[in-house]
Order: C-alpha cells, then sequence, then structure tokens
C-alpha cells in the first residue's frame, strides 16, 4: 500500500482490509452503502450539469455495487458510520446521528431531506442543523463545488468526533477515508488520523486537503507557511 505523512495523518491508498487489526481509539466513517450510486447523475451534479457533463469522471464510488457489512468495524471504543439506514438490520441498538442538510424551501423535493448515521452505545436521536450549499463547499475544496460524490462537511465530522466524546490526541481511523474530510476534522482539532482509500482520484483529493490543513495549522501555531 501506498502511504502518504501528513503533520498527524497517516493515509493509505489500497484495500482496507490490509489495515484489519489497526488499533484506534475511533472508527468514523462514511462507507459506501451498497445501493450502486450513478454519480453521473444530477443528484450529484446539484442539478448545474446536464447528465453526462461535469462530473462524469468520477466513475463508480468503490464498493457501492455490493451491500456493506458494518460487523468488521464494531469492535473500536468508539464508532460513527454514515448512511447506517441502508444497512440497520446489520447494526445493535446505538444513537442515531442526523444531519439536517437542505433549507426549507428545498424539504419534500427528490433529494433526500438528511442524512443517518449510527454511533456505538446510547439510544438518543441527535440532529446537527447546518446546510452545505456550494459557497461552502468551494471554500472546502480549492474553489471546486464538490470533491467527492458523498463528500460530508467538515463542520459535520467535528460534530461526530465531539457527540462521540473523541479526546484530543486520540487516533481516529475512517477505511474508507474518500476526500479526507474526517482527517481534515480531527488534524484541525488536535486529534491523530489514519486514513485508507482505494480510489487513487480520490487519494490524491484526501491528500491535498490534508496538506493545506497542515499549512494552516503550522501559520497559525508558528507563523510559517
Amino acid at each position: 500500500m501506498k502511504v502518504e505523512h501528513i503533520g498527524l495523518a497517516t493515509l493509505y491508498h489500497g484495500d482496507n482490509r490490509e489495515l484489519q487489526g489497526l488499533r484506534a481509539d475511533a472508527l468514523v466513517s462514511d462507507p459506501p452503502y451498497g445501493m450502486a450510486h450513478d454519480t453521473d447523475s444530477t443528484r450529484f451534479t446539484g442539478g448545474a450539469h446536464k447528465r453526462g457533463q461535469g462530473r462524469a469522471d468520477w466513475g463508480d464510488i468503490e464498493g457501492d455495487a455490493t451491500d456493506f457489512d458494518p460487523v468488521k468495524w464494531l469492535d473500536f471504543p468508539r464508532v460513527v458510520l454514515w448512511g447506517s439506514n441502508h444497512y440497520a438490520q446489520r447494526l445493535p441498538k446505538g444513537t442515531t446521528l442526523v444531519w439536517l442538510k437542505k433549507a426549507d424551501h428545498l424539504f419534500g423535493t427528490f433529494l433526500s431531506d438528511c442524512e443517518i448515521a449510527w454511533m456505538k452505545g446510547g439510544y438518543g436521536v441527535y440532529a446537527f442543523r447546518k446546510q452545505f450549499p456550494p459557497p461552502a463547499r468551494q471554500a472546502e475544496n480549492d474553489g471546486k463545488t464538490v470533491a467527492h460524490p458523498t463528500q460530508k462537511p467538515i463542520a459535520l465530522m467535528q460534530w461526530c468526533l465531539d457527540m462521540a466524546k473523541v479526546p484530543a490526541g486520540a487516533m481516529v481511523l475512517d477505511p474508507y477515508m474518500g476526500s479526507g474530510s474526517t482527517g481534515v476534522a480531527c488534524v484541525t482539532t488536535g486529534r491523530a488520523f489514519t486514513g485508507c482509500e482505494i480510489d487513487q482520484r480520490h487519494f490524491s483529493t484526501a491528500c491535498r486537503r490534508l496538506e493545506a490543513a497542515q499549512r494552516q495549522i503550522a501559520l497559525f501555531e508558528h507563523g510559517e507557511p
């Protein structure tokens, strides 16, 4: 596996099965749901492009054509898994986290009004009420509207870390790293991060985002670029 060390982050390009047995204080991830997403549809272009334009180079989401089995990832002390409504029958009881991601005037349209995550332990339901409009996405993605078809905002992943009570200095694993939002959320809050991504394009994006985050940390801490 290719490995990149970027500040508090260690990023692997390859199959996450090679990381099984790795120790971490928490697992926070947005895995493939087993839905065979069509990433060339207007669902993933935000309606800004006609079908076949703008996002066709994304290709399929690795692993999304088969059902996701979360069981192998549940032994960590703290666990947060997004998309849990798609594989709820394979999960034990736990806390439900909800991202209310759409503006009120958009509720009831074909896009999902919210996204749901399962958190290990507890039994409550808690909501994150913050939208992720194109300007916010561009600010996180070097001017690009979206870096990954199912990208989560950094603030959402920071909220997940806080909800799971992941302490500063803890090691967080994301075996389905995507474009690296969990990693950025970790290193900017003083948590160590290990991520794995099988798609070379998204791995490269994650590396760039973590490098940018690390530069910001160095700038604020030491006044160095």
